[in-house]
């Protein structure tokens, strides 16, 4: 999988295990490096999201999970943006931090991504959890 694809969501998935740490400092680090004007303020929001992420994942609040997940994959995205070679330092951050979790924390962290194609008059439903159509 692409990291542009699954970045905000591993991100956030990482922010409710005990590696979280790690991930923070490497997260901050490429920050520094790459957009260093910008590294306090994504130091700060990464506490922020944390806080957020654990409420929400806590309450079962898939809706404000994927928030979080849309505001840390455009965040990253611009950082990719800057310079494409972040990608690989940021996957080989998240694989070595997803490399110290627990066998359960590690099926947590694992995205969800659709790729999804629809012609003519088809119609699509994807959920990465439940889901209820009515109509």
């Amino acid at each position: 999988m692409d990291i542009v694809e699954t970045g905000g969501a591993t991100v956030v998935a990482l922010m409710a295990t005990d590696a979280w740490q790690q991930a923070r400092t490497g997260i901050v680090a490429l920050w520094r490096r790459f957009r260093p004007a910008q590294a306090d303020e994504v130091d700060l929001a990464l506490d922020e999201t944390r806080s957020e992420a654990l409420a929400v994942m806590g309450s079962g609040n898939r809706q404000g999970e994927a928030d979080l997940v849309r505001d840390w994959d455009r965040r990253l995205r611009r950082l990719l943006a800057a310079d494409p070679s972040v990608a690989e330092q940021l996957q080989q951050l998240l694989d070595e931090v997803r490399g110290q979790l627990s066998e359960a924390e590690r099926a947590a962290v694992r995205p969800v991504v659709f790729h999804t194609h629809v012609s003519g008059q088809g119609r699509v439903y994807n959920a990465g959890r439940d889901q209820h159509n009515h109509g």
